[in-house]
């Protein structure tokens, strides 16, 4: 696997505490654990956010590279 793929693989499950954060945001009455999910939260959409950079760039310097032919396949 890439290193593009490995961080779209870590961004989808980041997306998922995300959801499941929300959710459980949704789901509470009291103002103080509302803030602790919304701190979860944006702390998890700045990781999500950083890994789609590192995909981004991974994915930029895997397409200028040529691939080498006398490299062993995985």
């Amino acid at each position: 696997m890439s290193t593009a793929d490995e961080s779209l693989n870590k961004a989808e499950d980041l997306l998922a505490r995300l959801e499941s954060a929300r959710t459980k945001l949704d789901g509470t009455q009291d103002p103080e654990e509302a803030i602790e999910i919304l701190q979860e939260l944006a702390e998890l959409a700045k990781e999500v956010e950083a890994e789609l950079q590192r995909a981004k760039r991974a994915a930029e310097t895997e397409a200028a590279t040529p691939p080498n032919p006398d490299a062993s396949a995985d």
